[in-house]
């Protein structure tokens, strides 16, 4: 984390050459790091970011893996790393695939370069997304299959660095994941297979909500107990600063976008986005200092192709309505995603999706070490590198009270990243956006 600025299937023998053979060339086979070292039979894998996603990420892969070992941990705080190392221990998918020594789990800002250079095949990626452009770099320069978590940025320089990562990760031929977990989830596939099929007709609009209660927080009295620096009780309160997740419109949010993108998606070889959106939010109730300076509550209208416009509401305060869904019309009906029910309405008569598939959170991972091993590496980080900017561009809009359109969020100069080295430092909180007297950059 020190350069912010910086513009079962086949054999587990077969697994050495699947970069090579998707690009089919001797050159590329010498051009690009074999995923896995010579002689191991196993894909070792680095966990960077060892918080409670983190740790669930790691045992996902181990419920739905064979022939994988975790092989190194990384995280800024030794307190993480060291609860992340015994929960892996205790729990019944990962205690039997760790392959961990001492001299393997680091701490610091640069822990995620030393997990990628310890001779790891595949990195899984859950540290605050802030931290995820610089990361993503590293392991693909590094020549290393990821699994990234969403979202994978906060502004637009960030954003333009992962889709250049994403250019190179395709001409290295290396498989990268992402944690939109919907994509693999059974019912939306079918759901999403069956719009793109035209049974609701020429979608018109579509609604998409994330809203809910309270989340945790760390708060300015613990900083004060245990004697962290600005800097560490930012990090370690890091939903409620911009500059490491994005606002929740972009860290949770993002999921419910990602599909909006979906369905809006008319050419598999590029991701749907809006052109435009305008929005308003504020900061109505979780107002202290505890909770940093990002809004409680956001409202975007998204304008698509074709003129189809999509209505995104998200909000996280305690005693309110909770929502987490997705409506989409068409010309012919809708479909609706809720609570586990996924139900057409097409001239009036209602069908519900039934197709069941296994935990999302672990087929994911499935798919992902599936894809390298047949030769067939997959690579989701345009497509979630465009639903994050979706999100992003809407908090502009939210914090400036500005129309903001594809190409000023893509093109912004924006970086929220604090300037100077990365260390414990004094960091005073960033003011909170005021819609109208925030400037757009």
């Amino acid at each position: 984390m020190t350069e912010p600025k910086a513009n079962a299937s086949t054999s587990r023998r077969d697994f050495l050459t699947t970069t090579a053979a998707t690009a089919g060339t001797a050159a590329l086979l010498s051009a690009v790091t074999p995923v896995h070292a010579a002689g191991s039979d196993k894909i070792k894998i680095g966990l960077i970011g060892c918080g409670g996603r983190g740790r669930g990420a790691a045992s996902n892969t181990c419920e739905g893996n064979e022939g994988i070992s975790i092989y190194a941990l990384g995280d800024l705080f030794k307190d993480n790393l060291d609860s992340c190392r015994n929960t892996l221990k205790d729990d019944s998918h990962s205690r039997e695939k760790l392959d961990l020594t001492d001299d393997r789990c680091f701490t610091g800002f640069d822990a995620y370069k030393k997990v990628i250079d310890s001779g790891v095949d595949m990195v899984i990626l859950a540290t605050p997304p802030g931290f995820r452009p610089m990361m993503l770099e590293y392991a693909v320069k590094a020549g290393k299959n990821i699994f990234t978590e969403k979202p994978v940025g906060v502004d637009g320089p960030g954003i333009r660095r992962v889709l250049a990562a994403y250019e190179e990760a395709k001409s290295k031929g290396l498989a990268i994941a992402a944690g939109t977990q919907r994509r693999h989830e059974a019912p939306y596939i079918e759901a999403l297979k069956r719009i793109h099929g035209g049974e609701i007709g020429d979608i018109t609009s579509a609604r998409v909500y994330w809203n809910q209660g309270k989340l945790w927080h760390r708060s300015l009295a613990e900083q004060k107990e245990k004697k962290w620096s600005d800097m560490e009780w930012q990090i370690r309160n890091w939903l409620y600063f911009a500059w490491l997740s994005g606002d929740h419109i972009v860290e949770q949010h993002v999921h419910n976008l990602d599909v909006a993108n979906w369905a809006l998606t008319k050419d598999s070889s590029e991701p749907g986005h809006p052109l435009s959106c305008v929005g308003l939010g504020g900061r109505q109730v979780r107002t202290a200092p505890d909770f940093g300076h990002i809004f409680d509550h956001h409202a975007v209208e998204y304008v698509y192709p074709d003129n189809v416009h999509v209505q995104s509401f998200c909000r996280q305060i305690e005693n309110t309505q909770g929502n987490v869904s997705e409506q989409i019309v068409g010309t012919k009906g809708s479909f609706g995603a809720k609570d586990q029910n996924f139900v057409f309405d097409v001239g009036g008569k209602k069908s519900r999706i039934r197709t069941k598939g296994i935990n999302p959170y672990v087929q994911e991972h499935i798919d992902l070490v599936k894809s390298v091993r047949e030769g067939k590496p997959i690579n989701e980080l345009k497509q979630v590198a465009y639903s994050t900017l979706t999100a992003i561009m809407g908090r502009m809009s939210t914090y400036t009270g500005q129309e903001v359109s594809w190409e000023q969020a893509l093109n912004s100069k924006e970086v929220l990243m604090p300037e100077g080295e990365l260390t414990f430092r004094s960091l005073p909180i960033p003011p909170v956006a005021v819609p109208g007297t925030t400037k757009l950059v």
